[in-house]
C-alpha cells in the first residue's frame, strides 16, 4: 500500500479576517445563493484565481493551447472568448453554475434554500442520476437535464371485504347450556321411570279372588 496523501486545501482564508467591507459583501452572497457558510465563497474565489493564473501563463502560448483551455471553460458555461474574459471572472460567475442556483433559476424550487434542501435530500436528478451536492458545477450540456425525482405513488389501500356473518363464540356458549339442560331433564325422567319400575317389581303379588 502507498503512503496516505495529505489532502490539499480547496481554499485559502482571507488575510484580514475582520474586514468589514469584505464581510458585508460575503453576507450578501450567502443570502443571494443560499450558501451554508463562507467557505463556499472562498472555494469559488480559489477556483477563479487558478483560472486567472492559468490564463496568464497562456498569454505567450500558441492559439491551439489557448483554445483548448477556453473550450474547457466554455463547457462549464462561463462564456470565455479570450484571455481578458478569464481575467475578468469573479466568484459570482462560478456560483451561478452551481446546481443549487440552476435548480432555483429553472423554478424547480420556490427559494434558493429550498433548492438546497431538495438536492441534499436526493430529490434532484441530473441526466437521470441523483446528485446530492449543492456545489456541483453544471456544465452547458447538462443545463436542460435537471429534473425533480418523481415520487412513487403509494398503492391504494385494499377495500375491506364484507365478511359473511358468522355466529360468535358467545352465541355458541349461550346455546350450549340450553341443550345440556334438556339432556339432563331427559336423564332425570328416565331415572324416575326406572325407579318406578323397580319399585313395582319389588312389591309382593296379591292373589286374585278366583284363586281364593
Amino acid at each position: 500500500m502507498g503512503d496516505i496523501k495529505k489532502k490539499r486545501k480547496l481554499f485559502s482564508r482571507p488575510k484580514q479576517l475582520f474586514d468589514r467591507t469584505r464581510m458585508d459583501e460575503e453576507n450578501v452572497l450567502i443570502k443571494k445563493y443560499g450558501l451554508k457558510n463562507k467557505r463556499e465563497i472562498w472555494k469559488a474565489k480559489s477556483t477563479v484565481s487558478k483560472f486567472r493564473k492559468r490564463a496568464k501563463t497562456l498569454i505567450g502560448s500558441d492559439i491551439e493551447t489557448q483554445k483548448e483551455f477556453f473550450d474547457k471553460l466554455n463547457r462549464m458555461g462561463l462564456g470565455i472568448g479570450d484571455v481578458s474574459d478569464v481575467l475578468a471572472l469573479t466568484e459570482e460567475n462560478l456560483l451561478d453554475r452551481r446546481l443549487q442556483t440552476m435548480a432555483f433559476k429553472k423554478k424547480l424550487a420556490n427559494t434558493v434554500k429550498q433548492a438546497r434542501q431538495l438536492i441534499v435530500h436526493k430529490n434532484v436528478l441530473v441526466d437521470g442520476n441523483v446528485v446530492n451536492s449543492p456545489s456541483f458545477l453544471v456544465t452547458k450540456d447538462l443545463e436542460d437535464k435537471i429534473s425533480i425525482k418523481e415520487r412513487k405513488a403509494k398503492a391504494p389501500k385494499a377495500e375491506a371485504k364484507v365478511s359473511e356473518e358468522v355466529p360468535s363464540e358467545e352465541g355458541k356458549e349461550e346455546v350450549a347450556p340450553a341443550e345440556t339442560e334438556k339432556v339432563e331433564e331427559e336423564k332425570v325422567e328416565e331415572e324416575k321411570v326406572e325407579e318406578s319400575k323397580s319399585e313395582e317389581a319389588a312389591l309382593p303379588s296379591v292373589p286374585s279372588e278366583e284363586g281364593k
